[in-house]
């Protein structure tokens, strides 16, 4: 089924948005972070077939953007993976692999909000949690930090794919951050989420208010959700997302144009 084309006058609010304008394409670590901020949370790298704004696409400052097959070569993928580690050493935003295994920015407002749907509460991470994660989990609140190479050694988890399904877990679940990277030899350094953001991850969010504000936060970049695009975009399940949409109906931010299409109230005059 094709998507039919959005009206222009979205793609014109995305373009701001997600600053795919070349006179709005992000340069440094600090447009990248005011960028999250703006749009409440992005993807790293991806391009056009991706629902959602990209700190790649926005990096590109066009539309119409498809990652090249020789990544290594192309100069927009390599300044996007050099203000990726820029941004996740200032430590300003949230950075990680979160829902769907792919690496995202959330923006500090949103982290309490995305935490009351991923993170489980310490007491129940015995329960949802991998044997190898919780022994991951475990190294790190003693450490607090280890380079990949030492926390496989001292978690015992020696099997590599074991181990990088172990931090992935950990990453979805909001327990464990890369805060650096060390290109000679290469490794990520490891730290506990809760050392990083501890205020936001310890404020109490109703998971009802955290589907409507990341649904919020998804609509006012994008102007209008079609058909599954926040649940894509977000990480969220169509019913989730649908239930925060449904939401923003009810207090007037969002007018409900047809079934799972919704658009921002304020553009019905605009």
């Amino acid at each position: 089924m094709t998507t039919p084309p959005l009206p222009e006058q979205i793609e014109i609010h995305r373009d701001r948005m997600w600053r795919r304008d070349e006179d709005l394409r992000i340069e440094s670590a600090i447009d990248a972070e005011r960028f999250i901020e703006d749009v409440g949370f992005a993807n790293t790298l991806t391009d056009a077939r991706r629902a959602g704004p990209s700190l790649y696409i926005a990096v590109c400052g066009r539309r119409d953007v498809s990652l090249p097959r020789n990544v290594q070569k192309d100069e927009e993928t390599r300044l996007t993976w050099y203000l990726k580690d820029e941004v996740m050493r200032r430590g300003r935003v949230y950075y990680a692999k979160l829902a769907g295994g792919r690496s995202m920015f959330v923006a500090p407002a949103l982290i309490s909000h995305f935490a009351a749907i991923w993170m489980p509460r310490r007491k129940d991470e015995p329960l949802v949690l991998s044997v190898p994660a919780q022994r991951v989990l475990k190294v790190l609140r003693r450490e607090h930090e280890l380079a990949t190479g030492d926390l496989r050694a001292e978690s015992r988890v020696t099997e590599r794919a074991a181990f990088t399904r172990a931090l992935d877990e950990l990453q979805r679940r909001m327990k464990v951050i890369p805060q650096d990277v060390i290109y000679q030899p290469f490794s990520y350094i490891w730290t506990l989420a809760e050392d990083h953001f501890p205020e936001e991850l310890r404020k109490p969010i109703r998971r009802k208010t955290a589907l409507r504000e990341i649904a919020r936060a998804y609509l006012a970049g994008a102007g209008m959700s079609v058909l599954g695009e926040t649940a894509r975009a977000s990480g969220l399940s169509r019913v989730e997302a649908g239930l925060g949409n449904h939401q923003l109906v009810d207090e007037g931010y969002a007018i409900r144009l047809r079934q799972g299409i919704y658009a921002l109230a304020s553009s019905k005059n605009g």
